[in-house]
Protein backbone atom coordinates (compact mmCIF):
# COMPACT_ATOMS: atom_id res chain seq x y z
CA UNK A 1 0.00 0.00 0.00
CA UNK A 2 0.96 3.63 -0.45
CA UNK A 3 0.46 5.23 2.97
CA UNK A 4 0.15 8.98 3.52
CA UNK A 5 1.26 10.30 6.90
CA UNK A 6 0.56 13.75 8.32
CA UNK A 7 3.14 15.37 10.62
CA UNK A 8 1.43 17.69 13.13
CA UNK A 9 -0.89 15.65 15.33
CA UNK A 10 0.31 12.33 13.90
CA UNK A 11 4.11 12.30 14.11
CA UNK A 12 3.90 14.93 16.86
CA UNK A 13 1.52 15.48 19.75
CA UNK A 14 0.72 19.06 18.75
CA UNK A 15 -2.22 19.18 21.16
CA UNK A 16 -0.13 18.50 24.28
CA UNK A 17 2.49 20.96 23.07
CA UNK A 18 -0.16 23.66 22.52
CA UNK A 19 -1.71 23.07 25.94
CA UNK A 20 1.71 23.28 27.64
CA UNK A 21 3.16 26.24 25.78
CA UNK A 22 -0.01 28.28 25.24
CA UNK A 23 -1.10 27.94 28.88
CA UNK A 24 2.35 29.19 30.01
CA UNK A 25 2.41 32.06 27.48
CA UNK A 26 -1.10 33.33 28.17
CA UNK A 27 -0.90 32.82 31.95
CA UNK A 28 2.35 34.74 32.27
CA UNK A 29 1.57 37.49 29.79
CA UNK A 30 -2.22 37.96 30.02
CA UNK A 31 -3.31 36.12 33.19
CA UNK A 32 -5.51 33.85 31.07
CA UNK A 33 -6.23 30.14 31.39
CA UNK A 34 -7.38 27.32 29.13
CA UNK A 35 -11.13 27.44 28.52
CA UNK A 36 -11.52 24.61 25.99
CA UNK A 37 -8.96 21.80 26.15
CA UNK A 38 -10.72 20.12 23.20
CA UNK A 39 -10.14 23.08 20.87
CA UNK A 40 -8.12 22.53 17.72
CA UNK A 41 -6.55 26.00 17.42
CA UNK A 42 -5.09 28.31 20.10
CA UNK A 43 -7.99 30.72 19.44
CA UNK A 44 -10.43 28.02 20.61
CA UNK A 45 -8.30 26.63 23.44
CA UNK A 46 -7.89 30.01 25.17
CA UNK A 47 -10.72 31.99 23.59
CA UNK A 48 -8.38 34.60 22.12
CA UNK A 49 -8.60 36.62 18.94
CA UNK A 50 -6.49 36.14 15.83
CA UNK A 51 -4.03 38.85 16.89
CA UNK A 52 -3.19 37.12 20.20
CA UNK A 53 -3.05 33.76 18.45
CA UNK A 54 -0.51 35.23 16.00
CA UNK A 55 1.50 36.75 18.86
CA UNK A 56 1.76 33.31 20.46
CA UNK A 57 2.90 31.64 17.24
CA UNK A 58 5.35 34.47 16.45
CA UNK A 59 6.92 33.71 19.83
CA UNK A 60 6.95 29.90 19.70
CA UNK A 61 6.60 28.70 16.09
CA UNK A 62 10.30 28.12 15.48
CA UNK A 63 10.59 26.37 18.85
CA UNK A 64 7.71 24.07 17.93
CA UNK A 65 8.98 23.27 14.44
CA UNK A 66 12.53 22.58 15.58
CA UNK A 67 12.16 20.91 18.97
CA UNK A 68 8.76 19.21 19.22
CA UNK A 69 9.24 15.60 20.24
CA UNK A 70 8.34 12.85 17.84
CA UNK A 71 5.64 10.45 19.05
CA UNK A 72 7.01 7.34 20.67
CA UNK A 73 7.70 4.43 18.28
CA UNK A 74 6.74 6.41 15.13
CA UNK A 75 10.16 5.87 13.52
CA UNK A 76 10.22 2.19 14.49
CA UNK A 77 6.74 1.48 13.12
CA UNK A 78 7.32 3.39 9.89
CA UNK A 79 10.47 1.31 9.25
CA UNK A 80 8.42 -1.85 9.88
CA UNK A 81 5.79 -0.66 7.40
CA UNK A 82 8.47 -0.06 4.77
CA UNK A 83 9.99 -3.48 5.49
CA UNK A 84 6.51 -4.95 4.94
CA UNK A 85 6.56 -3.40 1.44
CA UNK A 86 4.53 -0.23 1.98
CA UNK A 87 5.52 3.12 0.49
CA UNK A 88 5.51 6.05 2.91
CA UNK A 89 4.43 9.51 1.76
CA UNK A 90 4.75 12.33 4.28
CA UNK A 91 1.95 14.79 3.45
CA UNK A 92 2.04 17.95 5.52
CA UNK A 93 0.18 21.24 5.39
CA UNK A 94 2.43 22.78 8.05
CA UNK A 95 2.14 26.56 8.03
CA UNK A 96 4.43 28.34 5.54
CA UNK A 97 5.99 25.17 4.07
CA UNK A 98 4.13 25.29 0.75
CA UNK A 99 5.07 28.87 -0.13
CA UNK A 100 7.63 29.39 -2.91
CA UNK A 101 9.84 31.96 -1.20
CA UNK A 102 12.72 32.11 1.29
CA UNK A 103 10.37 31.66 4.26
CA UNK A 104 8.87 28.54 2.65
CA UNK A 105 12.35 27.15 1.99
CA UNK A 106 13.38 27.86 5.60
CA UNK A 107 10.42 25.94 7.03
CA UNK A 108 10.71 23.09 4.52
CA UNK A 109 14.36 22.70 5.55
CA UNK A 110 13.34 22.70 9.22
CA UNK A 111 10.84 19.89 8.50
CA UNK A 112 13.42 17.85 6.56
CA UNK A 113 15.99 18.28 9.36
CA UNK A 114 13.40 17.34 12.00
CA UNK A 115 12.44 14.17 10.10
CA UNK A 116 16.12 13.25 9.75
CA UNK A 117 16.86 13.99 13.42
CA UNK A 118 13.94 11.76 14.46
CA UNK A 119 14.90 8.99 12.00
CA UNK A 120 11.58 9.17 10.15
CA UNK A 121 12.04 7.24 6.93
CA UNK A 122 9.88 8.04 3.89
CA UNK A 123 9.75 7.54 0.14
CA UNK A 124 8.39 10.99 -0.71
CA UNK A 125 7.43 14.20 1.09
CA UNK A 126 4.71 16.55 -0.12
CA UNK A 127 4.20 20.06 1.25
CA UNK A 128 0.51 20.48 0.59
CA UNK A 129 -2.33 22.94 1.06
CA UNK A 130 -4.72 22.36 3.99
CA UNK A 131 -7.11 20.28 1.87
CA UNK A 132 -5.20 17.04 1.31
CA UNK A 133 -7.80 15.08 -0.67
CA UNK A 134 -6.47 16.19 -4.07
CA UNK A 135 -2.92 15.32 -3.03
CA UNK A 136 -4.06 11.84 -1.97
CA UNK A 137 -5.84 11.25 -5.28
CA UNK A 138 -3.01 12.67 -7.40
CA UNK A 139 -0.42 10.49 -5.62
CA UNK A 140 -2.59 7.35 -5.54
CA UNK A 141 -2.51 7.14 -1.73
CA UNK A 142 -4.26 3.96 -0.49
CA UNK A 143 -4.49 4.95 3.18
CA UNK A 144 -4.03 8.26 5.00
CA UNK A 145 -3.03 8.73 8.64
CA UNK A 146 -4.49 12.08 9.75
CA UNK A 147 -5.78 13.93 12.82
CA UNK A 148 -7.60 16.98 11.41
CA UNK A 149 -11.36 16.44 11.25
CA UNK A 150 -11.94 18.30 7.95
CA UNK A 151 -9.30 16.21 6.20
CA UNK A 152 -10.51 12.97 7.76
CA UNK A 153 -14.06 13.60 6.54
CA UNK A 154 -13.07 14.55 2.98
CA UNK A 155 -10.42 11.86 2.50
CA UNK A 156 -12.49 9.05 4.05
CA UNK A 157 -15.11 9.52 1.33
CA UNK A 158 -12.49 8.20 -1.11
CA UNK A 159 -9.95 6.05 0.80
CA UNK A 160 -9.60 4.64 4.33
CA UNK A 161 -8.23 7.00 6.97
CA UNK A 162 -6.55 6.16 10.23
CA UNK A 163 -7.57 8.89 12.67
CA UNK A 164 -4.86 9.46 15.27
CA UNK A 165 -6.95 10.03 18.37
CA UNK A 166 -7.06 13.49 19.95
CA UNK A 167 -9.62 15.35 22.06
CA UNK A 168 -10.48 17.60 19.12
CA UNK A 169 -11.35 14.69 16.80
CA UNK A 170 -13.08 12.26 19.16
CA UNK A 171 -16.51 12.99 17.63
CA UNK A 172 -15.27 12.07 14.14
CA UNK A 173 -16.84 8.63 13.84
CA UNK A 174 -17.71 7.52 10.34
CA UNK A 175 -17.41 4.78 7.77
CA UNK A 176 -13.90 4.24 6.37
CA UNK A 177 -12.24 5.76 9.49
CA UNK A 178 -10.17 3.63 11.86
CA UNK A 179 -9.36 5.30 15.18
CA UNK A 180 -5.91 4.56 16.60
CA UNK A 181 -4.24 5.58 19.84
CA UNK A 182 -0.53 4.87 19.33
CA UNK A 183 1.91 3.99 16.57
CA UNK A 184 1.82 0.28 17.36
CA UNK A 185 -1.98 0.44 17.29
CA UNK A 186 -1.61 1.95 13.81
CA UNK A 187 0.76 -0.86 12.81
CA UNK A 188 -1.59 -3.63 13.90
CA UNK A 189 -4.57 -1.99 12.17
CA UNK A 190 -2.62 -1.57 8.92
CA UNK A 191 -1.59 -5.24 9.01
CA UNK A 192 -5.22 -6.23 9.54
CA UNK A 193 -6.40 -3.91 6.76
CA UNK A 194 -3.71 -5.16 4.38
CA UNK A 195 -4.67 -8.79 5.06
CA UNK A 196 -8.31 -8.04 4.19
CA UNK A 197 -7.50 -6.55 0.74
Amino acid sequence: MRIGIDIDGVLTDVKKWQLDYASKFFAEKYNMKIVNYKGYEIENILDVDNQLDQEFWDTYYDEYCTNIECRRFASEVIKKLQNDGHEIYIITARYLTNTEDEIGKKYRDIVLNWLDKNKISYDKIIFSPEDKLGICIQNKIDLMIEDKVDNIIKISDVIPVICFHANYNEQCIRKNVIRCYSWYDIYMNIRELNDSI
